[in-house]
């Protein structure tokens, strides 16, 4: 086992997409003949299993920011010199790459960027879009290698952040895996999947505006004025609130639930009659890969830059504009209708499996697998 281990670095929320990719990689890095420092930012995510393996270390930062992550960071960077650094999120990506300037040390330092920058820049104040597409012009190319989910986001990261095309990687999250497979098939209280009568839609996020979830609630009420249905949304969020009083509003507060965060996700996913995604913007989507996991049909936003992809233009399942509630009733409409074979939907997602996508992180960082 090489004496310079390998850091990671991430900032997450503890319950989003990327903490279930974090918690797909961490197996695999298991098996890897290395020491693996995993970086903690008190007050983030991920959440650490408790079977974590014997060559990964937790590192507790002491800091409670990403904005204040740069001294603790130089100070790592100096004492542990590790061979390479895999961030996630501009903040950390940014601070990776002052950090190792200021410490000059030769750690690699390997980018990852989830999301779509153009979407981004469109929800940001000219000046703050400015700001932050400078700021990754600045840094980014400095970077040894650059990771993301999509080809929509790498496009972004080449134009955009000025990322040498030969140091990008374009990564499918790894999401497939047995224990996916054993999870859907984890037993489920909730009463609403015992009843045909009434199929279940499913919507699964953070409860904020990125999600709109608003839009879903909507398309829902349209839907719902025609035929028995119920929709049930996972996740928390400021929104909460306001949702379940549109839900009201709208008349169809007794066939929506808002049962909160589950940890397991696929039970719901399996059990669903349909999956929705109504995002107005995603990097890959990881919640669309494990609904067609799940073998679930998919109606989604056609929101820059991953659902498109993973459902290869409309193949695997059907796409609606960005806000439109009426297209989204009637593409849910349609896919009740008209079920899907589980088989030609779990096909869609191959490059999501773990092994495959895990091998390919390895890679990127420069690190043998065996």
């Amino acid at each position: 086992m090489s004496a310079r281990p390998v850091a990671l670095l991430f900032a997450t929320s503890g319950h989003s997409g990327v903490d279930r990719v974090i918690a797909n990689l961490l197996p695999e890095f298991g098996r890897v003949p290395r020491m693996f420092h995993l970086l903690v930012i008190r007050g983030h995510g991920p959440r650490l299993p408790a079977d974590l393996s014997a060559n990964i270390r937790p590192i507790r930062l002491p800091v409670g920011s990403k904005r204040l992550v740069l001294p603790p960071l130089l100070w790592y960077l100096r004492w542990h010199r590790p061979e390479v650094l895999l961030t996630a999120n501009h903040q950390l990506n940014r601070a990776a790459l002052l950090a190792r300037q200021l410490s000059r040390t030769d750690t690699r330092i390997v980018i990852r960027m989830g999301m779509s920058l153009t979407a981004m820049g469109e929800d940001m104040q000219p000046r703050a879009r400015r700001d932050l597409f400078a700021s990754m012009a600045r840094w980014y190319p400095r970077a040894d290698a650059a990771v993301t989910p999509s080809r929509g986001v790498g496009e972004d990261m080449l134009r955009i952040a000025g990322v040498a095309p030969e140091r990008l990687h374009v990564i499918r999250n790894p999401i497939v895996d047995q224990r996916l497979r054993r999870q859907a098939e984890e037993p489920l209280e909730h009463p609403w999947y015992q009843d045909p009568d009434y199929p279940v839609i499913l919507g699964v996020g953070s409860l904020e505006p990125r999600k709109d979830f608003a839009t879903l609630i909507r398309a829902f009420a349209r839907v719902r004025a025609s035929r028995q249905a119920r929709l049930v949304i996972l996740g928390e969020g400021r929104q909460r609130a306001s949702l379940a009083a549109l839900a009201s509003q709208l008349g169809v507060a007794d066939e929506v639930d808002l049962p909160g965060h589950d940890p397991n996700p696929y039970r719901h996913m399996r059990r669903a009659r349909l999956f929705v995604l109504a995002s107005r913007r995603e990097g890959a989507s990881a919640v669309i890969v494990e609904a067609l996991a799940c073998g679930t049909p998919v109606v989604s936003t056609d929101c820059p830059s991953g659902p498109a992809e993973t459902l290869q233009q409309g193949r695997f399942g059907r796409l609606v504009p960005v806000g439109d509630a009426e297209a989204m009733a009637g593409a849910i409409q349609a896919a009740l209708d008209e079920p899907v074979d589980g088989d030609f939907l779990r096909s869609a997602v191959e490059e999501n499996r773990v092994a495959t996508a895990t091998a390919r992180y390895l890679e990127a960082m420069g690190v043998p697998s065996r």
